[in-house]
């Protein structure tokens, strides 16, 4: 399943795997969780089991098909490194995205102790983009281990952010991005972070995007700070390994 995303940092989304489980309080409120129930109560194939992890094998192979550079999030339903995907799934996309130079692969986990475990037996091409979420200082440890892998661009999504991330280890990091929650119940986003954040990137001449402030209402609150729209992005061919 491919498809357009209005998620401001990215242009698509390829979901060759679907569902996921809570793992820290960045899952509280899920949104893939709640548009998988919706897609379900739709009549959606793809989610007949709602959001239990379920494997799309015929989608492995999608981006082969696509000749139009793009930049592409993996997996905005689910998580890559969840301990249900065996470790060949997780192979066979990874050799999708070797094999498909054009595009950017921009992936996301919250299971970086899986992530560093298998790293060793993935292929890494320049055009694969790793991550980590960091949503507040509990979870720091991620961080730790995004650093060992050798991706050519790592980078964290501090979204939502629900704490102060002070003195983050941005060494061999090269893109950071911040955000406050949205949807029901959404917990408040505080200025300080969001600034401090900032200013931590400018030190470390890290890229830094600044995607929504969040609430219910997101299309209400906006993504301005001070003024003016945060969209810094990491350019791989400049970045050594």
């Amino acid at each position: 399943m491919a498809a357009k995303t209005r998620i401001e940092w990215t242009e698509m989304t390829w979901n060759p795997v679907t569902g996921c489980t809570k793992v820290s309080q960045g899952c509280k409120y899920c949104y893939a969780e709640r548009m998988a129930h919706r897609l379900k109560a739709m009549g959606n194939p793809r989610y007949l089991n709602s959001f239990d992890v379920t494997l799309h094998e015929d989608l492995i192979d999608a981006p082969r098909c696509w000749k139009r550079p793009r930049h592409v999030f993996v997996n905005s339903m689910s998580d890559l490194f969840h301990e249900a995907i065996p470790d060949g799934f997780i192979r066979r996309v990874f050799t999708t995205m070797a094999d498909c130079p054009q595009h950017e692969f921009q992936v996301l986990t919250k299971r970086s102790e899986r992530l560093r475990q298998l790293s060793r037996a993935l292929p890494w091409p320049r055009n694969v983009w790793m991550g980590v979420s960091v949503e507040d200082a509990t979870v720091m440890d991620r961080i730790e281990d995004l650093r060992s892998v050798p991706a050519a661009v790592r980078f964290l999504s501090c979204e939502p952010l629900i704490g102060p991330l002070e003195h983050l280890p941005l060494e061999r990091l090269h893109w950071v991005i911040a955000g406050g929650e949205s949807g029901p119940g959404a917990r408040p986003l505080c200025r300080e972070w969001v600034y401090s954040l900032r200013d931590q990137c400018r030190a470390a001449n890290v890229a830094f995007f600044f995607k929504q402030w969040g609430g219910v209402r997101k299309d209400l609150t906006g993504r301005e700070l001070d003024g003016r729209t945060y969209d810094e992005m990491p350019f791989t061919l400049s970045i050594p390994r």
